[in-house]
C-alpha cells in the first residue's frame, strides 16, 4: 500500500503509529532473541531482511496510497516466526521509507497492514494446520506457504481498501472497482513465490525454517 504523507486526514495517522508502536514494542520486548545468536541464522534474517527491501522496491500503482508490490510476510514468518519476522520487516519498512517511497506520517499504518496484518494471517493459518492437521511435507507447503501467501496478500489488500474507505481517502466505488480486484492476481504472484521459496529451504536448508521439523514432517510411517 505504501501510504504517503498527507492522504489522510491527522488523526488517522496518529491513530496508526500508536497501533503499530504498541505492537512493535510487544515483538522486541518478547522475540526469541536467542535464535538469532549465532552469526549464521543472524545472516539468514539480515540477509531475508535485504532482499525484501528490493522486493519492496519493485511495485507498481495507480493513485498515491495505491500501490503494488510482493510483500514476502508469509515467508519470513515461516522463516522466524511471527515477533521477529514483524521486526524485520520493521527494518524493511523503515529503509523504504527513507528511500522516499513511503511517507513517515503513514509508518504505523503502513506497518499495520503490510506488516502485521499479514504476519497474523501466516502464523494463524500455520498455527491452525500444526494443531488440525497431519505432519505431513505437502500439508505444510501447499497450506502454510502457497495458501497462506495468496491468503496474506488478499487480507493486506481488503486491510489497505477499508482504511482507505472508512477514512474518506477515495470513493468506495473506485476503490472496490478498480483496486481491490488488483489483488486476486497478486494474490497469486505472492503464493507462487512464496510456495517456490519455502520449497526450496524445506529441501535443502529446512534449518532456515523455525516452524519446519524435518524429524516430523519428513519422519518414515
Amino acid at each position: 500500500m505504501n501510504l504517503p504523507d498527507n492522504l489522510l486526514p491527522s488523526g488517522w495517522y496518529w491513530t496508526g503509529q500508536g497501533l503499530y508502536a504498541l505492537i512493535l514494542l510487544w515483538a522486541i520486548l518478547t522475540a526469541p532473541w536467542r535464535k538469532l545468536r549465532d552469526a549464521s541464522p543472524l545472516n539468514v534474517w539480515l540477509g531475508a531482511c535485504v532482499l525484501l527491501m528490493a522486493l519492496w522496491s519493485v511495485k507498481t500503482g495507480i493513485k498515491p496510497g495505491l500501490n503494488f508490490h510482493l510483500l514476502g510476510t508469509t515467508a519470513m514468518t515461516l522463516m522466524f516466526g511471527p515477533r521477529l519476522a514483524l521486526i524485520g520487516l520493521s527494518i524493511v519498512l523503515t529503509a523504504v521509507t527513507l528511500a522516499g517511497m513511503s511517507g513517515w506520517q503513514g509508518y504505523g499504518w503502513n506497518g499495520l497492514i503490510m506488516g502485521a496484518l499479514p504476519v497474523a494471517v501466516s502464523y494463524g493459518i500455520y498455527w491452525l494446520a500444526d494443531r488440525k492437521l497431519p505432519n505431513h511435507l505437502f500439508v505444510y507447503i501447499f497450506l502454510n506457504a502457497f495458501f497462506g501467501g495468496a491468503l496474506a496478500m488478499a487480507a493486506a489488500g481488503l486491510g489497505g481498501t477499508l482504511l482507505l474507505q472508512l477514512s474518506g481517502a477515495y470513493p468506495p466505488a473506485y476503490l472496490y472497482h478498480d483496486y481491490l480486484p488488483y489483488f486476486i492476481l497478486i494474490a497469486w504472484s505472492e503464493a507462487v513465490t512464496t510456495g517456490m521459496a519455502i520449497t526450496l529451504m524445506a529441501v535443502y536448508s529446512p534449518l532456515w525454517l523455525s516452524t519446519f521439523d524435518d524429524a516430523r514432517y519428513l519422519r518414515r510411517k
